[in-house]
């Protein structure tokens, strides 16, 4: 009995994607995406958890999360409460909250890329030593040397 071999028809898109995907740029930018995840959740940990709470008593002890205006609704002490209350407010203080945590994460960043590229600088800075010349260049010394000696 012979071997019948079934091929199963893949479309060329799918190896097109698939050497996409495996491409060293699009894994490093899923890499950076994930980091960038656990980076914005230390980021919002040390806005919420230190700096808001020293904030809060440099100005007379505010909790920014709770700093809201009622524009509709009972006015309440906390933002949960006015919100489970239906009250329609404005939230500075989780808007406070995001300016800082983008100021902070801005400058982060700035000195990330400072540092990358003061280290890459570095690495640049140094001078390669020049490659020894090829066979061909040797050659065309040679020449160059032989026709500057008979115009003398």
């Amino acid at each position: 009995m012979a071997d019948i071999k079934s091929h199963v028809h893949t479309p060329g898109w799918v190896g097109e994607f698939r050497a996409f995907i495996m491409r060293g740029n699009v894994i490093d930018l899923a890499v950076g995406v994930i980091i960038g995840a656990a980076f914005t959740a230390i980021v919002n940990s040390l806005v919420k958890d230190i700096f808001n709470p020293v904030l809060g008593l440099v100005i007379g002890g505010i909790d920014f999360s709770n700093l809201f205006i009622t524009l509709k609704g009972p006015h309440l002490a906390t933002l949960a409460d006015a919100q489970k209350a239906g009250a329609v407010t404005l939230n500075v203080g989780l808007f406070l909250n995001a300016v800082i945590q983008f100021l902070i994460m801005a400058l982060v960043i700035f000195w990330f890329v400072k540092v990358l590229s003061r280290l890459h600088g570095q690495e640049a800075a140094k001078p390669a030593a020049p490659p020894a010349p090829t066979k061909t260049e040797v050659l065309l010394e040679q020449i160059r040397d032989e026709l500057a000696a008979r115009k003398v």
